[in-house]
């Protein structure tokens, strides 16, 4: 929630243009998106070591909710706690580059978006 309010503090002073705040804000989050998304596709070198913290039953639980879900799961992506984690799974679950970049650019936009409209108002 950081970003938030970080956002929501420079909207409020009235100092910078909207939609600049907008797109720096939704890129420098897709960026981190994109840096879990890497992290979750190389992560399955790591399951079998006894220091890694998913056991293989709950791996395959997570690819199953994936599969069943789809790829429009990453529309929560938006969300506080659940987001970072679904950004991993797209990565572990080799969801391709440029669909995941097009679901989280807008799903994170969106919500940069209300955030704006709200302090806005």
């Amino acid at each position: 929630m950081q970003s938030e309010v970080v956002l929501m503090a420079m909207l409020f002073s009235n100092k910078y243009l909207i939609p600049l705040l907008l797109l720096v804000a939704t890129l420098g989050n897709v960026l981190g998106s994109a840096i879990n998304w890497y992290i979750g596709r190389h992560i399955d070198q790591y399951s079998h070591r006894r220091w890694f913290p998913c056991k293989k039953e709950k791996l395959d639980k997570t690819r199953a909710i994936y599969l069943r879900h789809g790829r429009w799961v990453l529309v929560l992506s938006w969300m506080p706690i659940v987001g970072d984690p679904l950004t991993i799974i797209a990565g572990f679950m080799r969801e391709p580059l440029w669909s995941f970049l097009l679901i989280v650019t807008f799903a994170k936009g969106l919500r940069y978006l209300v955030i704006a409209a709200i302090a806005t108002t």
